[in-house]
C-alpha cells in the first residue's frame, strides 16, 4: 500500500528538527477567554460612572430621581442643561473653568519643565550629594499631598500668598515622581556617545541641552505633563483650604459648593444637582481630549525601562 502525500514534503532541516519545528515562536499571540472576561469586567467597572454621568446630564431634574439611573429619561435635556449650567449665578461656572485651565496649564508646564531639567541633570552629570539627594526626592514620592497640605497653607500664610492663584499653582510646579521619571527615560534616551560628540563640536551644555537631546525627551516631557495636569485639574482638598473667595475656586470646589447648596436647600436649590453633574461631564472633557491627542507620546514616555536592551 503506497501512501498519498500533497504539497511540498518538510525540508532536511525541519525533518531535522522534528517537534521542535512546530513549537509555538515567541511572538505568536495566544488567546484566553478568562484574560478576555476579566478585562471586560474591568472596563465595564471603570466606563459604569461615567457612562452614568452622560446619562444623567441629559435629564432633568425630576427625571434624576424617577427614572432608572443608567438609560435615559423621557426628556433629552442636555443642551437645556448645558446653557442653564453656564448662565447660572451670572456664569460663574465658566470663570471656575477659566481657573481650572490657568491652575492646570501653568504647572503642568511648569511641574514637566521642572521635572526636565533635574531629570536629565541627575541621569547626566555626575556631582557631589547626587545620591542622597536623588534618594531624598524618592522618598518624597512616599509622602501624601494630603499630609503637606496643613504645612504648606501655614506656609504661604506667613507670607500672604493664601485666596492667590499662586497657593494652588506653586506647591503644584514640584513633582518628585516627574523627576523620578525623567531620571529614567534620560537615561535611557540619551546616550554618551551623543554628548561627547556634541561637546568636541564646542558646543555647550544649554545647548546641548536644548539642541541636542531636548528633542528626545519630549516623550517624558508630555507624560509628566499629563500626570501633573490631571493631578491639579482633580485637586480638591488644597483649593479648598487656600481659597475662600468664590472667584477664584477652581471646577472641584466650585461644583462641591453647589451640590452643598442642592442638599442644604431643604428642596429650593434642587435644580443645582442637574447643574453638578452637566458640570462634571463637561469637565471631563478636556482630560479626554488632552490624552487622545497626545497618546503617542506618554505611551513611549510610560515605556521607558521597561525592555531591556
Amino acid at each position: 500500500m503506497t501512501a498519498t502525500m500533497t504539497g511540498r514534503p518538510p525540508s532536511r532541516r525541519a525533518r531535522a528538527d522534528g517537534p521542535v519545528a512546530t513549537r509555538r515562536r515567541p511572538h505568536d499571540r495566544r488567546r484566553s477567554n478568562v484574560l478576555t472576561l476579566g478585562m471586560m469586567a474591568l472596563l465595564a467597572y471603570f466606563l459604569s460612572p461615567l457612562f452614568w454621568l452622560a446619562v444623567a446630564s441629559t435629564k432633568t431634574t425630576e427625571d434624576l430621581f424617577s427614572t432608572f439611573g443608567l438609560w435615559f429619561g423621557d426628556d433629552f435635556a442636555l443642551f437645556s442643561n448645558v446653557r442653564a449650567t453656564f448662565a447660572h449665578n451670572g456664569g460663574e461656572y465658566a470663570r471656575w473653568m477659566a481657573n481650572t485651565f490657568l491652575y492646570a496649564g501653568v504647572s503642568s508646564v511648569g511641574a514637566a519643565s521642572l521635572a526636565t531639567f533635574a531629570g536629565y541633570g541627575f541621569a547626566r552629570y555626575t556631582f557631589r550629594g547626587r545620591g542622597p539627594m536623588l534618594g531624598l526626592i524618592l522618598g518624597t514620592i512616599m509622602v501624601p499631598t494630603t499630609a503637606l497640605a496643613i504645612p504648606t497653607y501655614l506656609l504661604f500664610s506667613k507670607v500672604g500668598l493664601v485666596n492667590t492663584p499662586w497657593a494652588i499653582i506653586l506647591p503644584s510646579l514640584v513633582s518628585p515622581f516627574g523627576v523620578f521619571l525623567m531620571w529614567v527615560y534620560a537615561r535611557d534616551a540619551v546616550s554618551d556617545s551623543v554628548l561627547e560628540a556634541a561637546r568636541i563640536d564646542g558646543a555647550g551644555e544649554l545647548a546641548i541641552f536644548f539642541r541636542v537631546t531636548l528633542r528626545s525627551l519630549v516623550p517624558g516631557f508630555v507624560t509628566v505633563l499629563l500626570f501633573t495636569l490631571v493631578a491639579t485639574w482633580n485637586n480638591y482638598f488644597l483649593p479648598l483650604i487656600m481659597l475662600n473667595d468664590p472667584a477664584y475656586y477652581p471646577i472641584t470646589v466650585g461644583l462641591s459648593s453647589w451640590s452643598a447648596q442642592a442638599v442644604g436647600g431643604n428642596g429650593s436649590n434642587a435644580e443645582l444637582l442637574a447643574f453638578v453633574v452637566t458640570g462634571s461631564l463637561l469637565s471631563v472633557i478636556p482630560l479626554i481630549a488632552a490624552f487622545v491627542l497626545l497618546q503617542r507620546y506618554w505611551q513611549s514616555g510610560l515605556s521607558a525601562g521597561a525592555v531591556k536592551e
